[in-house]
């Protein structure tokens, strides 16, 4: 299944629908996606764009890989699945990144002296 295509190195510019048109050249393009920052709801640059066959999507590697688009040079390559894989670098590993130190911290917690009962024993 190698016609998931990664699309990197993308104008801020371009939506989905721009990617949809860029890949139109090569074959079907049964999906595409740009990648939205979940906060600012601009793109983050690179996207993923499905080809109904391998064909097509090689076509598309081979024609729009290191292209220029708005001045940028494009990276297009097989998406890698996310799952499975480790070691292989390029997105997807890990997950959202939460834990200690993740810059949260706790209304409720430290430096709440001096409530409550306190100082009442003083005999």
């Amino acid at each position: 299944m190698g016609n998931k295509l990664y699309v990197g190195n993308l104008s801020y510019e371009i939506n989905k629908n721009d990617l949809e048109q860029m890949f139109a050249a090569y074959g079907t393009v049964t999906s595409a996606q740009v990648i939205n920052d979940r906060e600012t709801q601009r793109s983050k640059g690179f996207g993923f764009v499905e080809m109904s066959s391998d064909q097509e999507a090689q076509a598309a590697i081979a024609a729009l890989n290191g292209k220029s688009i708005d001045g940028r040079a494009l990276t297009v390559n097989e998406a890698r699945p996310q799952e499975g894989r480790s070691g292989g670098g390029g997105g997807g590993a890990g997950g959202p990144r939460r834990g200690p130190g993740s810059g949260t911290r706790s209304p409720y917690g430290t430096g709440r002296s001096g409530s409550g009962n306190s100082g009442g024993n003083r005999y």
